[in-house]
């Protein structure tokens, strides 16, 4: 499989980096799971982001990339996949695309292992990524004390509390919104 721009040699394959739930090991992987079952999807491999951005834990320990470059510490760790359209689809909705929870951007990724075929450096490969919607970014950052982390792992991941154990009073956004507004 050849890697080129921001698809994969297949046509109506998007390439798509995942930091959190939908990793390997980790509750929404299932999904993917699913996916890469019909062809959907594909692993490519582990990828770490170009840019240092912060990734922090929301209600119920959400983990949220946040479009705010050079405001982390980490270039953040993670998967990358080639999905199909119909795979994006159901990727959107888990990630509540239309509800305000996460936008999908453009994001700049490099395999974590050098290539030795390209002299050992890494090539940039183009891809998109869930981030943490816009109108609220900025005060889950705050929220956060401005620190993040370098990977949503398995100790990071103890304080997820999966989709169907969440209170069901509130919206997500709704409690996304007082999260950010708590101490």
């Amino acid at each position: 499989m050849t890697i080129s721009g921001n698809t994969v040699d297949s046509p109506k394959q998007t390439l798509i980096f995942s930091y959190g739930t939908l990793k390997r090991g980790f509750a929404n992987h299932t999904l993917m799971q699913d996916l890469i079952s019909h062809n959907d999807a594909v692993f490519i491999g582990n990828y770490i982001t170009d840019l240092h951005l912060p990734l922090v834990r929301g209600p119920h320990g959400v983990p949220f990339l946040l479009n705010l470059p050079g405001t982390g510490r980490h270039r953040v760790r993670g998967e990358l996949y080639s999905v199909s359209d119909a795979g994006l689809q159901r990727l959107d909705v888990l990630e509540g695309i239309t509800l305000g929870h996460y936008e999908r951007l453009p994001i700049t990724v490099y395999p974590e292992i050098r290539d030795a075929g390209n002299g050992g450096r890494r090539v940039a490969v183009r891809a998109e990524a869930y981030y943490a919607h816009r109108s609220f970014a900025e005060d889950m950052w705050r929220r956060n004390g401005q620190e993040g982390f370098e990977s949503f792992n398995q100790e990071v991941a103890k304080g997820y509390v999966r989709r169907d154990l969440r209170p069901k009073d509130r919206s997500f956004r709704e409690q996304i919104t007082l999260f950010c507004s708590s101490d």
